[in-house]
């Protein structure tokens, strides 16, 4: 008698057979409760930040305030707090590990792997940016993942590498399986990882024999192969986001628990609003499978910020019988008032700062581990050594965000709802995106003529705050190893090319990466047009500073990055841009925003007549 099929058949049914059966009475069929202390989309973000909190002060109202924010040591203290006196404890990583920051740059996901290694967890599903350096680098990572005190599974039932290759060495699954079992209180669980299939072919750099799945059905095959074993409690861990992850539970039969990343999601309770966070979901969020079962869906958003907790409970047949937690976003100390020239806080603020913040789980006071910080401090070494250099200035904020509009990937921002709902930031897009393609149109004119530049927004990856631009700053804001290319192009391929961008944004399959920034060329864009329809009033800038449409025959010069130069993010159009038309600079593009920085000297937002998106239109 299979457990998948006991376990579809029911409590009230189970018990009936269990009594007639009497072999299958044993800890399996017992109920049983499960802690998932989990995280995802750390992105080589290892250092503790700083973050600004509305909170209430000594006065009765709430004030903007900087805490420490954040950081690995953090979350290695914060997991092994939560997981103390816990008999049934699993500690999950559902992947982007690796590359966003100088960490990754200078020791190739060396730094990351021991401070995972430090808190050694249970599973690690492979994320999309996991790719970005192929296979071989990420091979590399995994390597140094691979310690004799700690050797972290690694899962996707959907990644198939080709035997011979550096993924598969001798067999299939030589570094990445489909699932593993782990025995908690004599009860096994499944844990089943899942990789974004088209974002990962598209828009990072697996080698071309690597084959991905589609994640639904490669989620179905695992749960049924692990049930066929006796396996009933299930957990799937994916990197494909939270939506998706929604959607994937009601087309699954079998799963349990689904821990998810990839959208960088803050899901929680609604009263983090009143401290400047919003979460787009609650925690967990509950929702059932085909067969109508519960399935509980939870994500602890990004760059080890947070640390979720998901309590779950089983019945005897199996079944999630309810489930609860938290996210527990980390922070430190209150180190003083937000706005310039505010008075320092008293210690009538702390306390109440303190009894203000005992009202909300959601934040957790955590003082950072003693041995992660140690695992991390020769490679903190190297990276002070080599990002500390003074590069420029932001004389304000500059915000990242993708896609405008408030609706779509508005949580991405470390600068919070300064950036999350700031007005401009809705109508235009992100000021740090603008700045990167202004910046690889002044560094390209350097190589020869070039009339406008193209960049995609997930190629720009953090805030650049008002102060002093480091190398560091500037290596976290462009972490890839890319070069600019210039492209030959007439009007019409420029137009397309963007179109291609706008519909990989909008597919089901698609990444909000791709939504395209441009310098020297402006547009309108409603996405409620059709397809290749969506973008009007394309505007060029001439060398004389007038701008004028935007000529479907003429000739352009076009700079962009090497990644989307070859097709990915959806770009498909720059493909077919070869021979004679395609030309790579082999500039850098860290360091040809590095030297428009140096350049410049400080740098700010730009004119609002020179943003890419002059109007947008969101679907309703």
């Amino acid at each position: 008698m299979s457990a998948r099929f006991l376990k579809l058949l029911g409590a009230a049914t189970l018990s009936v057979l269990l009594a007639a059966c009497g072999s299958d009475d044993g800890p399996e069929w017992q109920p049983f409760e499960l802690t998932i202390l989990h995280v995802n989309d750390h992105h080589s973000r290892l250092d503790a930040e700083t973050t600004n909190l509305r909170v209430l002060t000594a006065g009765g109202s709430r004030e903007s305030v900087t805490f420490e924010f954040g950081g690995a040591a953090r979350v290695a203290q914060a997991i092994d707090e939560l997981a103390a006196g816990r008999a049934n404890v699993l500690k999950l990583h559902a992947g982007d590990a690796i590359t966003g920051d100088l960490y990754y740059t200078i020791t190739n996901g060396q730094a990351d792997a021991a401070l995972m290694n430090a808190i050694c967890y249970d599973a690690f599903a492979l994320g999309n940016h996991e790719f970005d350096s192929g296979d071989a680098g990420l091979k590399t990572f995994l390597d140094y993942l691979r310690t004799p005190t700690c050797s972290t599974p690694v899962l996707s039932a959907n990644v198939r590498p080709q035997v011979g290759t550096p993924l598969a060495p001798r067999t299939a699954t030589d570094y990445v399986r489909p699932y593993t079992v782990v025995t908690r209180s004599e009860v096994r669980i499944g844990i089943v990882g899942i990789t974004v299939a088209g974002k990962t072919r598209d828009s990072s750099r697996p080698d071309p024999t690597t084959q991905f799945g589609d994640e639904v059905a490669a989620a179905q095959a695992a749960i049924d192969e692990l049930t066929a074993q006796g396996v009933s409690r299930i957990v799937l861990l994916t990197h494909q986001g939270y939506e998706a992850d929604r959607a994937m539970a009601r087309q699954l039969r079998g799963v349990d628990v689904i821990v998810g990343g990839d959208s960088h999601t803050l899901l929680g309770p609604a009263s983090l609003s009143s401290y400047g966070l919003t979460p787009a979901g609650e925690y967990p969020t509950r929702t059932t499978d085909r067969d109508g079962k519960t399935v509980c869906v939870v994500q602890a958003w990004q760059y080890n910020y947070a640390v979720g907790e998901l309590r779950v409970r089983f019945n005897a047949a199996g079944e999630v019988e309810s489930c609860d937690g938290q996210p527990r976003v980390l922070i430190g100390n209150a180190l003083r008032r937000s706005a310039a020239g505010a008075a320092a806080l008293t210690d009538a603020d702390r306390a109440a700062i303190a009894a203000d913040l005992a009202g909300q789980p959601a934040l957790r006071a955590t003082t950072p581990s003693a041995r992660a910080a140690a695992a991390l401090a020769p490679f903190a070494a190297q990276r002070t050594a080599f990002g500390s250099t003074r590069v420029g200035a932001a004389t304000e904020n500059l915000c990242l965000r993708r896609v405008p509009g408030s609706k779509r990937d508005v949580s991405r921002s470390t600068l919070g709802d300064a950036c999350n709902k700031n007005p401009f930031t809705n109508a235009h897009g992100g000021d740090a995106q603008q700045l990167v393609a202004q910046a690889f149109l002044e560094q390209g004119r350097t190589f020869g003529v070039a009339d406008i530049a193209i960049q995609n927004a997930g190629g720009v990856r953090i805030d650049i705050p008002q102060g002093d631009i480091t190398v560091g700053t500037v290596y976290t804001l462009l972490p890839f190893r890319n070069t600019l290319v210039r492209l030959t192009m007439t009007g019409a391929e420029i137009k397309q090319v963007l179109e291609d961008a706008i519909t990989f944004v909008l597919a089901a399959s698609g990444n909000t990466g791709a939504y395209p920034y441009a310098a020297s060329l402006r547009w309108r864009v409603d996405l409620n047009r059709p397809a290749n329809d969506r973008l009007t009033n394309l505007e060029v800038k001439t060398a004389a500073g007038a701008w004028v449409p935007l000529n479907p025959a003429a000739s352009y010069r076009v700079i962009t990055n090497d990644f989307v130069a070859d097709g990915q993010d959806g770009y498909v159009t720059f493909r077919g841009i070869t021979g004679v038309r395609r030309e790579n600079t082999f500039l850098d593009y860290a360091e040809s925003f590095l030297r428009y920085a140096q350049a410049r000297g400080n740098v700010g937002r730009l004119p609002q007549s020179e943003y890419s998106t002059q109007v947008f239109v969101d679907t309703p």
